[in-house]
Order: C-alpha cells, then sequence, then structure tokens
C-alpha cells in the first residue's frame, strides 16, 4: 500500500508563490499516475492536476492551467507542484493522490492512495 506525505503547505500573499511536494512510500511508485486535488471549505474537492506514470502526459484543470506545474522525480519518487500566481481563490486543502496506471492519466482516474493534505492560505 502506498502511503503518501504532502508538505511545502503555508501562507502567501496573493501573486507569490509555494511548491508542494507529496513523498511516496511506494518502491513502485514510478508506475503510478499521480494527481493533485484541492478543497475549499464548503466546495467540492475539485482536480486540479495529474500527470502520467513516465511524465509524457499532463493534465491541469482550466482554473491553475498557465499558473501551476506538476512534475515528478521517481528516482526520489516525489511529486510536486509549483504553484505561482497565486490568487485567494486557491486557498483550500491541497492533497496528493497515486492510482496503479500506465498511459496517459487525468484527475478523472479512480485514484485509491490519498495523502494526509497541506493547507495553502493566499491572502490578498
Amino acid at each position: 500500500q502506498v502511503q503518501l506525505v504532502e508538505s511545502g503547505g503555508g501562507s502567501v500573499q496573493a501573486g507569490g508563490s509555494l511548491r508542494l511536494s507529496c513523498a511516496a512510500s511506494e518502491y513502485t511508485y514510478g508506475l503510478y499516475c499521480m494527481g493533485w486535488f484541492r478543497q475549499a471549505p464548503g466546495k467540492e474537492r475539485e482536480g486540479i492536476a495529474a500527470i502520467s506514470a513516465n511524465s509524457y502526459t499532463t493534465y491541469y484543470a482550466d482554473s491553475v492551467k498557465g499558473r501551476f506545474t506538476i512534475s515528478r522525480d521517481n528516482a526520489e519518487n516525489t511529486l510536486y507542484l509549483q504553484m505561482n500566481s497565486l490568487k485567494s481563490e486557491d486557498t483550500a486543502m491541497y492533497y496528493c493522490a497515486a492510482e496503479p496506471a500506465w498511459g496517459p492519466c487525468s484527475t478523472t482516474a479512480d485514484f485509491r492512495y490519498w495523502g494526509q493534505g497541506a493547507q495553502v492560505t493566499v491572502s490578498s
């Protein structure tokens, strides 16, 4: 079973940047589709980015496209989310998720493993 641990959350002013990391325990991490999700208070969970196991394909929600970048380092079993030009509406709890899959993937995949979340707060 894969264990995922997010880090890098925090508070930042609008227009600033943060980078989230997600460390995976599983040595076969390189065979997993990985995704980032977020949930703000009172709102539904939103899938914002995904990356295929070999990094060949990525997916972004329109709400973050052009501002966020998902990447992974399979040698380090780590997933990243670089967040630039942050807005107050990006304030949420951010979760990483994993699903064993090869080939293109998106946030609509049935992710079975989830991290505990990292809080991101953007003040205007």
